[in-house]
């Protein structure tokens, strides 16, 4: 049982570029709870806060209890160290170290395509999502969404009707079904697809969870389709994390007095690919048809290029000790959901911590 792996994922603020140093330090969870706190805080790997998580009796107890609800409802779980690991998924930087998968795993093997959008469609958008995801499938790519309302819905939907393979991926724990009107939608999936999360079980759909997700969205896919956002949709995160992970970003046009044209025209006017239809995808898309081409992605780092101003004078005004989310906001003038999303960023390049508490210092 992966017990270690999941105590280890559920310390409140230890992200994946966290967990992935104790890996490299350490070799493995169970060699991670054998160290001292003490030690692991002398290594400068984490804050003294974090560490002590890891002598609590509690720890194990909810690792054992997530492993039975795991049990119960029939879903896998798979470690960095496992070799059903999707292998896309492996080759960004910070993967979750694990992932709670409930379907057909088999389903990681095959090439995919994400595509996302408003929650809030018009019907050209639900046209333009439905022609694409079932051309897409019909082609045999899988389809990967957030299982949201809207864009998500319908790329799902899309794709089971073409008789093809879908992958949810969940900002909340695997057995929560968010949000509740697509529950219907939700029990199709395993069949034939996957529904995927990297939080652990019982987690609940908290809004700061999602921007974190969409980086999973974008790592499942070898392209990232966006149909329809506005200027600061959430789908435009995951088109963001795709850059940062070498995947293709494509954008639907729409029409030029739609308020939700506006993302999709930032992001042709910035270099992404326009997509009229599916079928032109898949045959532009050569990364996908080669076979080997998971194999031999190369990881990508983040780099400057992709470090915003923004984001700098949010880093500028963190320090060494634990800063409340609510002092950070009130400072950078900000609201706390926009300051989340820069914080995971920060977070998953490596250069920010989060505590417990919802605090962070700078590392």
């Amino acid at each position: 049982m992966p017990l270690a792996w999941i105590a280890l994922n559920s310390i409140t603020g230890l992200g994946p570029v966290c967990f992935g140093r104790l890996l490299e330090r350490y070799g493995t969870p169970d060699a991670v709870f054998d160290e001292s706190p003490e030690k692991i805080v002398g290594d400068g790997l984490l804050t003294p806060a974090l560490a002590a998580q890891l002598r609590s009796p509690e720890l194990m107890e909810s690792a054992k209890r997530q492993y039975d609800q795991a049990q119960r409802i029939g879903a896998s779980i798979l470690t960095l160290a496992d070799h059903r690991y999707p292998p896309y998924l492996r080759e960004i930087f910070a993967p979750p170290p694990l992932i709670f998968v409930r379907g057909d795993l088999s389903v990681f093997s095959r090439h995919a395509v994400a595509v996302v959008g408003t929650r809030s469609p018009t019907i050209y958008g639900k046209q333009s999502t439905a022609l694409i995801a079932r051309e897409l499938a019909e082609r045999g790519l899988v389809i990967v969404s957030g299982l949201a309302r809207g864009i998500d819905t319908v790329a799902h939907e899309s794709a089971l009707g073409a008789g093809g393979a879908t992958v949810a991926v969940l900002g909340c724990g695997v057995d929560i079904i968010y949000p509740r009107v697509n529950a219907a939608l939700a029990e199709k999936i395993p069949a034939s697809g996957l529904i995927v999360s990297e939080f652990p079980m019982g987690t609940a759909p908290e809004g700061f969870n999602f921007p974190r997700r969409n980086r999973i969205i974008s790592g499942c896919a070898a392209a990232v389709v966006v149909v329809e956002a506005g200027e600061k949709s959430g789908s435009l995160i995951t088109a963001r994390y795709a850059l940062q992970q070498g995947r293709e970003v494509c954008a639907v046009p729409g029409p030029i007095h739609s308020p939700l044209s506006r993302g999709t025209f930032n992001l042709i006017r910035e270099g992404a690919t326009p997509v009229r239809s599916g079928y032109e995808l898949a045959e532009s898309l050569t990364i996908v048809t080669n076979p080997h081409c998971a194999a031999i992605l190369p990881r990508h780092e983040l780099s400057e290029t992709v470090f915003s101003e923004e984001e700098r004078l949010v880093l500028e005004g963190l320090s060494d000790q634990p800063m409340r989310i609510d002092v950070i906001a009130e400072q950078q003038r900000k609201p706390i959901a926009e300051l989340f999303v820069m914080l995971l960023n920060l977070e998953l390049k490596g250069l920010v911590q989060q505590c417990s508490g919802q605090q962070f210092v700078r590392i």
